[in-house]
């Protein structure tokens, strides 16, 4: 059995552009671009549903996380796994998991 392919969000929205366009039909894009149809319909509709995301106020901000909150965070992410580890060696001798 074949694996599925796995498309990258660039490559789906350049498909769905080229659909939307109306320049080929869907049967030539399929055969051009090696996808089923189906997926072609699917894309398309998917970035006529998501297009007005686009101009929301706000939207395409990556939230901000600085270094030391990263870092801080990952010390704290240590000492719990040591901590964890540490009471479930001590919890097996009265019949702890």
């Amino acid at each position: 059995m074949a694996k599925r392919k796995r498309r990258a969000a660039a490559f789906k929205a350049k498909v769905a552009l080229e659909a939307l366009r109306g320049e080929q039909t869907v049967a030539e894009l399929a055969a051009r671009f090696e996808v089923h149809p189906t997926l072609i319909h699917q894309w398309k509709k998917a970035l006529l549903a998501g297009a007005s995301g686009v101009f929301k106020k706000g939207a395409g901000k990556a939230p901000e996380v600085d270094a030391e909150t990263v870092r801080d965070l990952h010390a704290k992410i240590g000492e719990l796994a040591v901590a964890n580890d540490f009471l479930s060696r001590k919890l097996k001798p009265w019949g702890g998991t």
